[in-house]
């Protein structure tokens, strides 16, 4: 994704702590938002937060916890 002066806004690492967006998460993700949403209904991927109406967001340490062992990741009730 380029901002208005051409620059790449692709992030290449995800912090460990803090949150973030869908957006800034997808670049390490192998699929789509579609099959993202599915995971989280389902317990099977980070519970998301929600800030707002329409802004949520997901703790980048849980992304981390996925992203080491997704097939085996649940999520905290």
């Amino acid at each position: 994704m380029a901002n208005k002066s051409g620059q790449d806004q692709t992030p290449t690492v995800l912090p460990k702590d803090g949150v973030s967006r869908f957006g800034q998460i997808e670049a390490f993700l192998p699929f789509s938002r579609e099959t993202w949403r599915k995971l989280v209904r389902d317990g099977k991927a980070p519970q998301p937060i929600k800030i707002g109406e329409r802004c949520t967001v997901y703790r980048n340490s849980e992304i981390h916890a996925w992203l080491a062992d997704p097939l085996n990741y649940r999520a905290a009730e």
